[in-house]
């Protein structure tokens, strides 16, 4: 029996999932939550096999959670979204995600996903892994990409430099960097480029 918890904010698909998923006779769920950072704690209570998370998260997105994750448990994780971008496909891939897949699959799909990602194999989906393979490069390093993923979830420069124990001078000089490299006019129009591009 695999063993499974959900994460997703979005609860009417989170409850779509779980009662897809425990109509297989090889799957159980043993947990679901809505956010990223609960997700992390859950699993760490748990010890599942395999950790469905969404991507678009309260607290911790599903990329920084499966990082936590990979990190302090023996669970394995899988990102599903509807923002199947490469730099995001490549995010993920860093954080040691076992699993990728568009929020469009059909269950059947999800479900053979698990079972493989439990099996100790990587499953990407095909068509993303072959746009992220030709897609350009990305220019920024990766404290920039940082400052600018924070962006998308502060408003001040303060609270970035908080929570990245910077100094905010710091946090402007890399952010002034990522709008150059992004021709820019703002930090929030440089974070939607990065974001736009799959990036953060």
């Amino acid at each position: 029996m695999i063993r499974l918890v959900v994460a997703d904010d979005e609860e009417l698909i989170r409850s779509a999932i779980i009662a897809l998923l425990e109509m297989e006779a090889d799957i159980r769920v043993v947990g679901d939550v809505g956010d990223g950072t609960t997700a992390v704690t859950l699993t760490q209570q748990l010890r599942p096999d395999v950790v469905l998370l969404d991507l678009e998260m309260p607290g911790a997105d599903g990329i920084e959670a499966a990082g936590i994750i990979h990190r302090s448990t023996n669970a394995r994780t899988i990102i599903v979204t509807r923002h199947a971008r490469p730099g995001v496909l490549r995010r993920a891939l860093a954080a040691g995600v076992s699993g990728f897949i568009p929020k469009s699959s059909p269950v059947s799909k999800v479900a053979d996903v698990v079972r493989e990602v439990a099996a100790g194999r990587r499953c990407i989906d095909a068509e993303i892994a072959a746009v992220a393979l030709t897609a350009a490069d990305c220019p920024m390093t990766d404290r920039e990409l940082e400052v600018l993923r924070l962006t998308r979830r502060h408003d001040r420069v303060s609270e970035i430099a908080g929570e990245l124990f910077l100094a905010e001078g710091t946090v402007r000089n890399y952010l002034s960097a990522a709008m150059a490299k992004l021709d820019a006019r703002t930090r929030q129009e440089a974070a939607r480029t990065a974001w736009d591009r799959g990036w953060i």
